[in-house]
Parts: structure tokens; C-alpha cells; sequence
């Protein structure tokens, strides 16, 4: 009867204060981003109508940077600081678990007469508390913790995202550097064909000194710049390598062009942006944690008790003890009640509270950021294919004004310097051209990586329902 007498009580007690629910994503929304309305589709142009597609590398089709992507998932050093710090939050979220259960201690002693105080004392205990979670705040902690392992998952996850686009982006920037570099070489090949015909007009009686002796200028100019385009591909290769966690030897392959245009992407509408991206859907699980966090520091003020239950037999070897049972059984309750502090529990009630505000507003700020993002990666986008189509228009009549200056030139009705004047504007254009077209797909990219969707298709899923 006793027995089913306590039983009731603890289920009575565990019972007798329900957990809040955490703030709702609307509320959280209202809350930090009070002059954000977001729109019912995107402001910049190059946005499509569909739902945000997984897997993007895909799109891309190229699997050589697949490669380069899984290899710098498995090595680079900042995702396995998160895989780390993922690691370190499930440990919290177990333990914090822990006070939920009865705590059961053993506590021994022996030595007869050289015991350590000389008592002669020799006994064993068993000790269980059970704290009773009455106003939750043992609940809350848990909840808290349980909302930072989320948050890291999520952090993880965005970290592994973030690195599969700086990959990509690394891995066109070194395919450029190696284009620029080769239009410089073709740009040597050039001067160097003009320097030989400026000395064959020479030979012949028809051309000076002046015309070689800048023909040859023009060609040492372009050698410089080889020189400066072949650093700059080696710093690229270095940087792609820096994120593989290779050695930087400047030695890992990239393709000789430029992937094809993937073609159009569904960007989804804002609404859905704020519940898909990983990085803001962590920064809502941290406000969900802060919130909880609150609630135990709130429920803190109010009493603590406790069941007990003890086992225990002791004997000595030097004194005669009352007689009694043994070993002896006993149970109890104990009631703790914070009377004064000083104001700490207060104290604590007001710091978690500032940090659940702070929590919005970083759950706000990282909100805006994504939003600004999308928008930026569509207007630049948008703007690198109208600068492309006008590009491809000037490299096709420089091309055509050099064939025209080379002829003049040939024929006497122009000078060497119209010549390489055009060589010039020519390769500007090629250069400007190779330029946009890789800030093209980079802002692609970047689409990509604003919009939340992964390059890997089932990772997005998984990703998906940790988020819900």
C-alpha cells in the first residue's frame, strides 16, 4: 500500500508542470525581423517559378569536381571542427538527460583499527535521490540542450554546403586563371609572329627599326604577362588545394574550359526561404534553446525536493554499537527552498532572458542576410549573362578589326602600331569576356548555396527532416 502510494505521488508530481512549447517560427519571425515583409516572389530578375532542386553539382555535370567536393568533405579542417562540435552537443544533450533518472551512489569503508580516522568504522551504502522535476526545470535543461544539437546539426550541415560551393567556385576560378593564362601565351605567339614580320619588311627594304624594335616590346610585355597569369593560377590551384586539406603544391588538376551553362534553376518563393535554409533554421533552434534555458533559470527560484532511499550496514571493530538492525532501510523526502541569494537566481532569470532577446536578433540578422543573399546572387547573375552577350559581340568585332588592321598592314596603309593597339583591345576583350563568364557560374553558385538546396541530394533530405 505504501508503495502504491508513492508511485501515485511521483506520477502526480512528474505530472504536475507541463513544458511550454518553444516560440513559434511566426512569432520568432514577427519578433526579429519586425520590418521585413517578405514578398510573394523575388524582386531581382532570373528568378523561376518550381520548388528549390536538391543536388545542384548535378546540374554542373562534372565529375571531376565531384570528386574534389567528396575529398574536401572527408578532409577539410573547419567541417571537422563542426563534425566535432556536433559530437561535443550530443554528449551535452545526453547527459543533461541524466538528472531525469534516479541517482544511485555506493559509498564503502574499511581498515579496521587503521582506518584513516581511527574509528574503526567498516561499513557500505547504498544511497538513490530522485529529484522531482515539479516545476521542469530539470525538463528545460534538456530541452535546451536537446535545441544546441540541433543548431550544431544544422551548423554542420551549412558548413558542408558552404564548403561544396567554395570548392566549385575555387575549382572555376583556377579553370580561368588557366584560360587567362593561355590567352597571354597565345598573345606571345602573336607579338612574336608580328616581330618577325616587322623584321621581314625591314630585310626587304620596306619596313624600319622603329616597327621591329616594338614589335619586340609588345612581345616582352605579353611574356610579363604570362608570368603574372601563371601565378595567379598557381595561387588558384593553391587556395582549391588549402580547402581539399592538401599540401599547397600547386599541383591538383582542373579542367582546360569552363563547364556549360547549367541553364535555368527554380528558385522557390521567399516565404520558404527562412524554413530551408540550414544556417537560419540553426538560428531558430538557438532562440528555442535560449528560450528553455529561461525557463530554468525561472523555475530555479521555486522549491526543489527530492526522494531518498538508503541501504545501508556498518560495523566496528573497536566500538560496540547500539543494537540495531542491520543492514538498515530507510526513505525519506527532502524540500529545498532558495530564501535569499543575494538576488543571483533573479540575476540569472534576467541574463538568460537578454540572451533569448539576443538570440532573436541574431536569428533575425542571419534571416535578412539569407534574403539579401537570394537577391543579390539573382541581380548579379542576371547582369553577368547581359555583360556576356555584349562581350561576345566585342570579341567577335575586335576579331574582325584585327583581320582588317593586319591586312592594312600588310599591304602599307598602316603602321605596326594600329596593329598591336588592336592586338590589345582584342585580348582586353577575350580577358573581360573569360571574366564574366566565370563570375557567371559563380554567382551561380552562390545562388545555389542562398537558396539552401545541397549538392547532394540525399543529404538535403536528411537535412529536411531534422529541420521539422
Amino acid at each position: 500500500m505504501r508503495a502504491r502510494s508513492l508511485a501515485a505521488s511521483c506520477v502526480l508530481a512528474l505530472s504536475a508542470c507541463a513544458l511550454q512549447d518553444a516560440p513559434k517560427h511566426d512569432d520568432v519571425t514577427k519578433e526579429a525581423l519586425p520590418n521585413l515583409s517578405a514578398p510573394v516572389q523575388w524582386s531581382a530578375q532570373g528568378a523561376t517559378g518550381g520548388a528549390v532542386s536538391n543536388n545542384w553539382l548535378a546540374t554542373i555535370g562534372e565529375p571531376q569536381l565531384a570528386a574534389l567536393i567528396d575529398e574536401a568533405v572527408k578532409y577539410n579542417a573547419d567541417l571537422q571542427i563542426a563534425a566535432a562540435r556536433v559530437e561535443t552537443a550530443a554528449a551535452y544533450m545526453a547527459g543533461a538527460n541524466s538528472p531525469l533518472w534516479p541517482q544511485v551512489n555506493l559509498v564503502a569503508r574499511g581498515g579496521g583499527k587503521m582506518s584513516g580516522d581511527s574509528s574503526g568504522l567498516q561499513g557500505v551504502g547504498l544511497f538513490a535521490a530522485w529529484e522531482l522535476d515539479l516545476w521542469g526545470r530539470v525538463r528545460s535543461a534538456a530541452k535546451s540542450t536537446e535545441y544546441q544539437y540541433g543548431s550544431a546539426s544544422l551548423d554542420a550541415e551549412y558548413a558542408r554546403q558552404s564548403i561544396a560551393s567554395l570548392v566549385t567556385k575555387s575549382w572555376l576560378l583556377a579553370i580561368e586563371a588557366r584560360l587567362t593564362k593561355a590567352q597571354a601565351e597565345e598573345g606571345v605567339r602573336v607579338s612574336e609572329h608580328l616581330t618577325g614580320l616587322a623584321s621581314d619588311r625591314l630585310r626587304v627594304g620596306v619596313g624600319d627599326d622603329f616597327d621591329v624594335t616594338l614589335a619586340q616590346a609588345n612581345t616582352e610585355t605579353f611574356r610579363d604577362t604570362v608570368k603574372s597569369a601563371d601565378l595567379a593560377y598557381q595561387n588558384a590551384l593553391r587556395a582549391l588545394e588549402a580547402l581539399l586539406g592538401r599540401y599547397p603544391s600547386a599541383s591538383v588538376a582542373v579542367a582546360d574550359r569552363l563547364p556549360a551553362w547549367p541553364g535555368a534553376v527554380p528558385t522557390g518563393v521567399p516565404s520558404e526561404l527562412l524554413e530551408r535554409r540550414p544556417d537560419v533554421v540553426a538560428a531558430e533552434r538557438r532562440v528555442a534553446a535560449a528560450f528553455y534555458r529561461t525557463e530554468e533559470a525561472k523555475a530555479a527560484r521555486l522549491p526543489k525536493i527530492t526522494l531518498v532511499a538508503n541501504l545501508t550496514s556498518i560495523s566496528s571493530e573497536l566500538f560496540v554499537l547500539q543494537p540495531r538492525d542491520n543492514p538498515v532501510v530507510s526513505f525519506g523526502a527532502g524540500l529545498l527552498q532558495p530564501i535569499f541569494l543575494g538576488g543571483y537566481l533573479q540575476s540569472q532569470v534576467d541574463a538568460r532572458t537578454a540572451e533569448q532577446k539576443a538570440a532573436i536578433a541574431e536569428y533575425g540578422k542571419v534571416g535578412a542576410r539569407a534574403f539579401g543573399e537570394v537577391e543579390g546572387a539573382l541581380a548579379a547573375g542576371t547582369t553577368a549573362a547581359e555583360r556576356e552577350k555584349i562581350l561576345v559581340r566585342a570579341v567577335r568585332e575586335n576579331e574582325r578589326a584585327l583581320e582588317l588592321t593586319n591586312v592594312r598592314y600588310r599591304v602599307g596603309s598602316s603602321d605596326l602600331r594600329g596593329v598591336q593597339q588592336q592586338q590589345l583591345a582584342l585580348y582586353s576583350a577575350q580577358v573581360a569576356l573569360l571574366r564574366v563568364q566565370t563570375d557567371r557560374l559563380v554567382q551561380r553558385v552562390n545562388l545555389y548555396l542562398a537558396l539552401g538546396g545541397s549538392y547532394d541530394a540525399h543529404k538535403v533530405s536528411e537535412t529536411g527532416n531534422s529541420t521539422n
